[in-house]
């Protein structure tokens, strides 16, 4: 009886040895689609480590962490991924993240930053993307992108639920300062729809809904790689390009903190820089990625836009108020 005892104990001890822990990641639905970066991602990195990875995609990366919040300690998230550095700060002050524990220093960014809780995996810049074949003349400023004619629309995202929706909002901001709310009004008129997350607001867009969609300098790529096709474009705008940096952090109530760490360094690694540009249509983080020549004809920007963390925090409630009552029709 001993020995069959013995045997099914080491039977057990070896099936839970061979048993992959699952690290799930809350992210946004472009990120995890089957054409985004996850599923490469997934490859990669369960090929380098015992585990399974599994992507959950929600509308929008603020939509995620509103999920994660409402969870609390039941959620079965270990990373948050997608924010930006423009929600960052508020993500921290939940107290639901734990520190990274990354060097941070060498990273290839075109702004300042520094956390100790989110850590950056890409970046791009806010635009307007248009297609050449259907607008014959391009705003190359907000004055202009006001000034357009009343059949002139355009698709936004919502700042409430979505990082590109609040960084128009910056944007507009750092541009017009206490005017904002007034600039607001003027260009209500030609908003078509405002959608939840950037998949939907793009997706209006490509069906030929709206004139124009905000989305980024680098969305162009992605119809020049994979489509063949150069007449998506963005607008470049005089005053500048607001910058978005995206991050991502691990949960304190993470029951596999030390494997979710490992994947917040896997993501500064060039395995995974590699992926960015052609899956998720952004600049790596990683020096000495090679990029598609299709980046070459992208919007470059002389400087990245991009107010501090800790700034957009005190001033968010205050802008998405006065965006909306600039909104009111």
């Amino acid at each position: 009886m001993t020995k069959i005892l013995q045997f099914f104990l080491l039977l057990s001890l070896s099936v839970l040895a061979t048993e992959k822990p699952t690290l799930t990641i809350y992210t946004y639905d472009a990120f995890s689609a089957s054409w985004g970066p996850a599923p490469k991602i997934k490859k990669s990195f369960e090929k380098e480590h015992h585990v399974t990875l599994k992507f959950v995609g929600l509308s929008s990366s603020i939509g995620a962490l509103r999920k994660i919040q409402l969870e609390g300690k039941r959620t079965k998230a270990d990373i948050l991924l997608g924010l930006d550095t423009s929600i960052a700060e508020v993500a921290k002050k939940t107290g639901l993240f734990v520190p990274h524990e990354l060097n941070t220093s060498k990273l290839d960014l075109p702004a300042p930053y520094n956390d100790d809780t989110f850590t950056p995996f890409d970046y791009s810049y806010f635009a307007f993307v248009y297609d050449e074949d259907r607008l014959k003349t391009v705003p190359d400023s907000f004055e202009s992108l006001a000034s357009m004619p009343k059949d002139f629309k355009i698709v936004i995202q919502d700042p409430r639920s979505s990082t590109a929706g609040l960084g128009l909002l910056l944007w507009i901001k750092s541009i017009y300062g206490d005017k904002a709310g007034a600039y607001w009004k003027r260009l209500a008129p030609h908003i078509l729809t405002i959608t939840k997350g950037w998949s939907e607001a793009y997706g209006l867009f490509l069906k030929g809904e709206a004139d124009m969609v905000l989305s980024y300098t680098t969305s162009p790529a992605y119809h020049i790689v994979e489509e063949n096709k150069t007449n998506i474009k963005a607008a470049k705008f005089k005053e500048g390009h607001y910058g978005q940096i995206e991050v991502a952090a691990v949960l304190k109530s993470s029951k596999h903190q030390a494997l979710a760490k490992q994947f917040l360094a896997f993501m500064h690694s060039k395995t995974f820089a590699d992926i960015i540009p052609t899956a998720n249509w952004a600049y790596p983080v990683v020096k000495g990625v090679k990029l598609p020549k299709a980046f070459e004809t992208l919007v470059q920007p002389k400087k990245m836009i991009l107010m501090d963390g800790k700034e957009v925090q005190k001033i968010r409630k205050s802008l998405i108020n006065e965006w909306l009552e600039g909104m009111a029709r």
